[in-house]
Parts: structure tokens; C-alpha cells; sequence
């Protein structure tokens, strides 16, 4: 697919947000999260403008970005797993597309959401722990982090559909990107 000249741009300046909201995770501990969802999300407005190939590279561009210009490394694995998350979901939704039922449909969706968070999940909770729980993990830490897991999947979807839905929707119809 090619892109027109001011989609180009818009990928180009988004990106550089993108970035700009990972560097400052490592700069404003407080909200670390908070900016990490927020640079995910660039990559799911870049996956939908201009496709999944696009997509597929905006990610993999701010990765390698944020692997060079972030202060703190660890954040990228974070941001990493959120971003593919969404590269991963917003190409099951078009593979969903082709079943009839919505109901079926919305059922298939979030079991697909929560299969993918916890493929990418449990490898970080097993591999990298000190990433999510500073202090020792025994067997009801893990529990709990599980299931906060699980909490956090569900509210950080619930916020990306809705920036996709309100926020991007309205910022969109003011750029005029078609």
C-alpha cells in the first residue's frame, strides 16, 4: 500500500511523539506506565492509518528508537509488550471480521485479547520479575500478580478502545489525513 505524502509526514511526527512519551517514562517515574500505554497506543493509530504493514514497521522503527534514545532500557521490554499486544489484536480483529455473528465475533476477540496478554505476560513474569515486583515473589505474590495482571489487560484495553473511539476520532477529523 502507498502512502500519500502527509500521511508520511503524520507517521514521521508521530513517531517522534512516540518516542518523546518513552524517553519521558524513564524521566517521570510517577507515570511511567501511564506514558508507556500512551507511546503504544502511536502504534496502534499508525497500524490503522496506514495499515498493517506500516504497522508492523512504525513498531518495530520506535523499538529500535527506544532502544537507542530511552535512559532506562528495561521501560522498552514494557513498551515492547504493550505495543506488539496491539499489533497482535488489531490484526485478529480483521481476521474476525469475516465471522457473521457479532456475538461470536466479541467472544472470539476477547478470548484472543486475553490469550495474547498472558502469552506475553507470563514470560516477564517468569523470566523477568524484579520488571513488575521489586521485593521477593513467592507463590501468593505471583498469585496476586496474576490476577493484577489480568485487572491491568482489562483496563488498558478498555482505554485504548476508548482513545481509539473518542480521542483519535476527533483529533483525526481536525488533521484530515485522507
Amino acid at each position: 500500500m502507498l502512502l500519500n505524502a502527509k500521511k508520511l509526514a503524520f507517521l514521521g511526527l508521530l513517531l517522534s511523539v512516540d518516542i518523546i512519551l518513552i524517553v519521558l517514562s524513564a524521566v517521570l517515574e510517577i507515570n511511567t506506565l501511564f506514558l508507556l500505554a500512551a507511546a503504544s497506543f502511536c502504534v496502534g493509530i499508525a497500524i490503522r492509518e496506514g495499515g498493517k504493514t506500516i504497522g508492523l514497521g512504525f513498531f518495530l522503527g520506535s523499538l529500535i528508537l527506544g532502544i537507542i534514545l530511552a535512559p532506562n532500557k528495561a521501560y522498552c521490554i514494557t513498551y515492547a509488550a504493550m505495543a506488539m499486544y496491539l499489533v497482535i489484536i488489531e490484526n485478529a480483529f480483521d481476521l474476525l471480521l469475516r465471522i457473521k455473528s457479532n456475538n461470536t465475533r466479541k467472544t472470539l476477540f476477547w478470548i484472543i485479547k486475553y490469550l495474547v496478554f498472558n502469552l506475553l505476560y507470563f514470560p516477564i513474569l517468569i523470566l523477568l520479575p524484579k520488571l513488575i515486583y521489586l521485593g521477593n515473589i513467592d507463590i501468593r505474590i505471583f498469585a496476586v500478580l496474576i490476577l493484577a495482571g489480568q485487572v491491568a489487560l482489562f483496563l488498558y484495553d478498555r482505554g485504548y478502545e476508548y482513545f481509539q473511539g473518542s480521542i483519535w476520532g476527533k483529533i483525526r477529523k481536525k488533521i484530515k489525513l485522507d
